[in-house]
């Protein structure tokens, strides 16, 4: 059976265990295709009452799925990541908690994923 990609993922960081999950949006005008695409990774640890959030919103060298590209795909002409990949969740926790996010913090925090997209690349590699 394969795995419902609208349930989140666990992701586990020591004794801690964090939820995930990839999301699409965008407004689809009257004429027809798509406009203001934006993928977003949203993390949370198990029991906790704050939020991550971490946007791609398309732009001008940002690319995200549009029809053409895979869904979760996101970069520039520089590279891309993969946001349903493990290892790439982690790096944007890893980073979102480097910055003094604070997972208890009710509010949730939106962040920009292309300011971070350089930083979670070069985590990504060997």
């Amino acid at each position: 059976m394969s795995r419902s990609e609208r349930k989140a993922r666990r992701l586990l960081v020591g004794d801690d265990t964090y939820l995930w999950s990839v999301g699409h949006s965008h407004q689809l005008p009257e004429g027809g295709g798509y406009l203001d695409c934006t993928e977003s990774v949203v993390l949370r640890r198990y029991g906790a009452r704050g939020r991550l959030v971490v946007v791609f919103a398309s732009g001008p060298g940002r690319y995200v799925p549009d029809g053409i590209l895979q869904s979760g795909a996101v970069g520039t002409d520089e590279g891309f990541l993969n946001l349903y990949e493990p290892g790439t969740a982690r790096a944007l926790l890893d980073e979102a908690l480097a910055q003094g996010w604070d997972p208890d913090d009710p509010p949730a925090l939106t962040l920009d994923g292309w300011t971070l997209l350089p930083t979670i690349r070069s985590r990504r590699m060997p």
